[in-house]
């Protein structure tokens, strides 16, 4: 079951007038002595005025008082005392002014996730925060509701006792906006409801216990939640994985005495000019297989699957959203153990696409079940091919904890980081040189699962370079490896919680809105 997220309403009354528990602020660091003059050192973003004059100019210079600096995703709350109607106003930095414009939508995201779970205990909450009224408006104000939205996350967990002083998330959430009832300003309410809910979905798979979400539990959890949605719904079970050729998936899964999976969810709108393929990796859990992973930070491996809840989350949202394109997702299942009937270093595995691989490394299972899935996904025909997981440690090394490294089609590479910077969720394109190929070659099979002479070099190139021999030559594509920012073991920072992220949900919707539009 989802965790909930707040209502998410509109309105246009006067900030100071408005009847909720808290009301929530943008302010601006400055350098120097205040501009404003009222004493402090802040300056007031837009959105604050009626507030600002409620406090008769003595607002910044208290805030200034309690520690308020502006610091980007800062908050400070102050006691009203009835001179506004909220009892609580909360500021939250935004940084330094903008010249010209009004902050960037990641920096309104951040703002809205962090003030937000900051007032947890709060009811109703209203943000004030500054919107422009040009064409980047749209922007804003979804960056605002989606940031507020995933800010009061919070995965229920399995205590048996309520924890002393924890308070309740924040219910609703009000936006102030020029004009309520304006049909673009609904329907970016509507859109940043669907998507917090998938992203909130992609975050509860990830956060749970794997003995809960074994392959096929996850496959009924899928399945259930496709069919409910109103989306087509295949599900293989280890039998038709066999007999459809599914190597790769089944040798993944020897180990475990839960047997693989793979559901497939389309969602086929009455006219479309384009198809999409979605593929997401689904390992439950990942010891290593017989290259065991160390114990350190194992438990984290839960979170192995964060790619085929990213996939499953989006085909949710989609068939919430209903884009004027096709959208068919792959997501194969399987659980990487350590066992009597587990696949070894020295096998050798025929895929979905009839090509056999040389397995040196069975912590490299990711590649062997995406492998199938894509192959498949290809057969079914697609214009165009995401996959996403977490596939590699060298990803972390290279591109740290927030940046996905994105391989592929170099062309669709570059929509990958467009859209991961429109919606704040950053990717960097990464070659496949042939070199890395070449290092891959094997003397009894087609490829090498890894460098044939385990050399780490290039690791998360590899993993790319793997994944490209089961692409059709025609279909335009695009890896994306979320090692890093697909979970977040620190504390919790901006709309980000921590555990699972929900990475990259709102990049794939933000590709498919794109696709639909421009094709």
């Amino acid at each position: 079951m989802t965790s909930p997220i707040p209502t998410l309403s509109l309105v246009d009354t006067d900030p100071a007038e408005l009847a909720v528990d808290a009301i929530v602020i943008g302010v601006h660091s400055v350098n120097g002595d205040a501009a404003d003059g009222d004493g402090g050192t802040l300056l007031l973003a837009s959105g604050a005025e009626s507030i600002v004059a409620a406090f008769d100019g003595r607002l910044t210079g208290t805030l200034a008082l309690l520690g308020a600096t502006g610091a980007p995703g800062e908050v400070t709350k102050l006691a009203t005392l009835g001179t506004i109607t909220a009892p609580v106003v909360a500021a939250v930095g935004l940084g330094p002014e903008p010249t010209g414009a009004a902050p960037p939508p990641e920096t309104l995201r951040r703002a809205g996730g962090a003030a937000i779970r900051a007032l947890a205990g709060a009811g109703t909450v209203a943000l004030s925060l500054p919107l422009p009224d040009d064409e980047d408006a749209p922007a804003a104000l979804r960056a605002v509701s989606e940031g507020a939205l995933l800010g009061a996350y919070r995965f229920s967990g399995y205590k048996t006792k309520p924890q002393p002083g924890r308070r309740a998330p924040v219910g609703a959430v009000v936006v102030h906006v020029p004009d309520a009832a304006e049909a673009a300003a609904e329907a970016e309410v509507t859109r940043a409801e669907v998507v917090a809910r998938a992203v909130a979905q992609t975050r509860d798979w990830v956060n749970t216990p794997p003995n809960e979400l074994r392959p096929p539990e996850f496959a009924d959890a899928v399945a259930d939640a496709g069919r409910k949605a109103g989306l087509d719904v295949e599900v293989l079970d280890e039998e038709a994985l066999r007999e459809g050729g599914y190597g790769g998936i089944l040798a993944v899964g020897l180990g475990s005495s839960a047997p693989p999976r793979m559901v497939r969810l389309s969602y086929t709108p009455e006219t479309f000019d384009k198809r999409v393929a979605l593929v997401g990796k689904g390992i439950t859990f990942d010891t290593g297989g017989f290259s065991i992973k160390p114990a350190q930070g194992m438990w984290e491996m839960k979170s192995d699957m964060a790619g085929a809840a990213a996939v499953t989350a989006v085909m949710l949202a989609v068939a919430a959203l209903k884009p004027s394109v096709a959208v068919t997702a792959y997501v194969p299942m399987a659980e990487n153990m350590a066992s009597a009937t587990a696949y070894r270093p020295g096998d050798v595995v025929t895929m979905r696409n009839g090509k056999r691989v040389e397995v040196l490394n069975t912590d490299a299972e990711g590649r062997m079940i995406l492998g199938d899935a894509m192959a498949r996904a290809c057969e079914d025909a697609c214009d165009y091919l995401f996959e996403t997981s977490t596939l590699t440690g060298g990803q972390v090394v290279a591109l740290g904890k927030r940046v996905a490294g994105v391989m592929g089609t170099p062309e669709l590479c570059d929509r990958v980081k467009a859209a991961g910077d429109q919606v704040g969720e950053p990717a960097w394109p990464m070659p496949l040189p042939e070199d890395v190929r070449k290092g891959m070659d094997s003397e009894v099979a087609d490829i090498s699962q890894v460098n044939a002479g385990m050399d780490r070099a290039g690791h998360m190139l590899q993993g790319g370079v793997f994944l490209r021999e089961f692409v059709a030559d025609d279909v335009p594509w695009a890896h994306i490896d979320i090692a890093g920012p697909s979970y977040h073991s620190g504390e919790p920072t901006g709309y980000w919680a921590k555990g699972g992220t929900g990475v990259p949900v709102r990049t794939l919707l933000a590709l498919i809105d794109d696709i639909a539009t421009a094709g």
